[in-house]
């Protein structure tokens, strides 16, 4: 197909915190220079979810004066606190010498990302970015030789044949580039292709993920203190089903609660939305609710393999950034300073290759290895794998160990390549997780959840999950694994259905989903492909 195409000196995929930092650094750096932003959701900020409790050191970097610009950092925190669940009815206190000095939030801020994003897109557009939400950047140009080129956007107006609707249909256009930035997140669609392509983690541990489950609320006022940050381990997870909990207290009587559960996961029956349902029954969360309301939902994946995990981030034509690369710091539980920071660097040598004319951005690397992100993410190397091994207990006395006592400068490297979907055991030996029925008040379903996610998709529109054996999943992932496809997925969209004669077919229910990526993660067979639905579609986090 015939595509109009542009020109520019730089194209970022993406509008999250990496993406809209690198974009506003370039344009500080090279005034002149030509730098395009796409983004899939309908707005700046409409994909963009985190906890989030924010650490300002990249954004003061970036703008110095961040405070009279009006960045939406409004809640300091004010106290911390960390518990261990030992069970449904008990908790214990975490003494603050036992916590990890990286879990304490001295000088952080308790933000909506969504929010933080509008506002960085703000400040990019006002340096002369130019941003385009609802482009998903589809397909990646290559000149002759191989090198990354820039990018294609997705068509508007394919029917679910995949056919142009008359007087609808839109072909994408072809986006050209000196440099092309990848920032679409964690377990990026384009970037998966270049990590292969170029085979830029062959030399890296595998990376590992989460999913992450967050719910927004609106208190009463002697439930709210604002500022206070809580973090929880153990129940309802266990060693062999890791992750944990938090509760953030943000400005006009809000709370945050979520959920973060690892996709090394065991037991084929567990659901992360469940258990989110029922960390809210403890006795340590559920009083914050009394009168409440819930105002947001929302998931997302997350790369948490560390630094043994980070793929070569630079290749002919551009590199990668933020959670595509996998700069989140685990033991911070904190990936946004960290992706700004990385997009940053980045920024800094495409400004200076487009000064010099040259064809790579080999200062990238370079400056990443000398930053304090480096040096974060070092001291941060064991946390992750610590975890995986000893279990939740004898893990964070680790964590505590190292991070308190050596500092992290023990010669100790703990690696951990064995894949998430791999972690998955037979349905048979694993025992199956009964979940109580939701009351509609403290604990919900997923479909009324899905209404507070704002998601919407155009229904008459190819579907965006693929497989590649539909065969799968009424055989091997049915019989073995109990298709734990319609537990892990969030959002209802995989469903076992039967006909007249009983005979079982998994249904996709594209149109609710998330975009989490956690079925590209966890389906054992690894069956499974997101690619990007019409620019546009998806949830609308809003201020989530």
């Amino acid at each position: 197909m015939e595509r109009e195409t542009v020109d520019y000196d730089v194209v970022i995929v993406g509008a999250g915190p990496a993406g809209l930092a690198a974009a506003c650094r370039i344009k500080q750096l090279s005034p002149a220079t030509s730098v395009c932003v796409l983004e899939k959701g309908a707005s700046v900020g409409a994909h963009s979810l985190s906890g989030a409790v924010f650490d300002p050191r990249a954004l003061a970097e970036l703008f110095p004066d961040w405070r009279q610009r009006g960045a939406p950092l409004n809640t300091r925190v004010s106290e911390d606190r960390c518990l261990f669940l030992t069970g449904p009815q008990r908790a214990l206190t975490v003494p603050g010498f036992c916590i990890p000095h990286t879990m304490k939030n001295d000088g952080n801020y308790i933000i909506s990302l969504g929010e933080l994003c509008q506002w960085l897109g703000g400040q990019a557009e006002a340096l002369g970015v130019e941003i385009y939400p609802a482009t998903a950047a589809t397909a990646i140009v290559f000149t002759a030789d191989g090198r990354v080129n820039g990018v294609t956007t997705g068509d508007f107006g394919r029917d679910k044949r995949g056919q142009p609707k008359p007087g609808v249909f839109t072909p994408g256009i072809a986006l050209r580039a000196r440099f092309t930035l990848f920032a679409e997140g964690c377990r990026g669609h384009l970037g998966k292709q270049l990590l292969q392509r170029f085979g830029l983690d062959r030399e890296a541990d595998v990376q590992h993920y989460a999913i992450g489950l967050k719910e927004l609320w609106q208190v009463q006022p002697q439930h709210h203190h604002p500022g206070l940050v809580i973090h929880a381990a153990g129940w309802p997870l266990d060693k062999h089903n890791p992750g944990g909990a938090f509760l953030y207290h943000l400005d006009r009587q809000r709370i945050a609660v979520g959920l973060i559960v690892d996709l090394c996961y065991r037991n084929p029956y567990l659901s992360p939305f469940d258990e989110l349902q029922r960390l809210k029954c403890h006795p340590a969360f559920r009083p914050y609710f009394s009168g409440a309301t819930r105002l947001g939902f929302g998931a997302r994946a997350l790369s948490k393999g560390g630094i043994f995990s980070l793929p070569d981030m630079i290749f002919a034509g551009g590199a990668l950034i933020g959670c595509e690369l996998g700069t989140l710091n685990f033991s911070r539980i904190k990936g946004n300073h960290t992706a700004m920071k990385s997009g940053m660097l980045a920024a800094e040598a495409v400004a200076g290759a487009l000064c010099s004319d040259s064809p790579s951005l080999a200062a990238y690397p370079q400056l990443f290895r000398n930053s304090w992100l480096w040096q974060e993410l070092w001291q941060s190397r064991n946390f992750g794998s610590a975890l995986h091994r000893f279990g939740p207990g004898f893990g964070s006395m680790f964590n505590s160990l190292e991070q308190n006592i050596f500092h992290a400068r023990w010669p100790l490297a703990l690696h951990d390549r064995q894949p998430d979907h791999q972690q998955l055991h037979k349905a048979s030996t694993q025992r199956p997780i009964i979940y109580p029925k939701p009351d509609g008040l403290l604990t919900f379903d997923r479909l009324s959840s899905l209404d507070l996610a704002n998601v919407s998709h155009a229904e008459d529109q190819p579907v965006h999950l693929l497989l590649d054996d539909v065969t799968i999943a009424t055989g091997s992932n049915l019989t073995d694994y109990a298709e734990p496809a319609q537990r892990y997925c969030p959002a209802a969209v995989y469903e076992l259905v039967s006909d007249e004669q009983g005979k079982q077919s998994l249904q996709i229910n594209a149109q609710n989903c998330l975009h989490c990526k956690t079925c590209e993660i966890k389906d054992p067979a690894q069956n499974i492909h997101w690619q990007p639905p019409e620019g546009g579609g998806g949830p609308n986090y809003g201020d989530m």
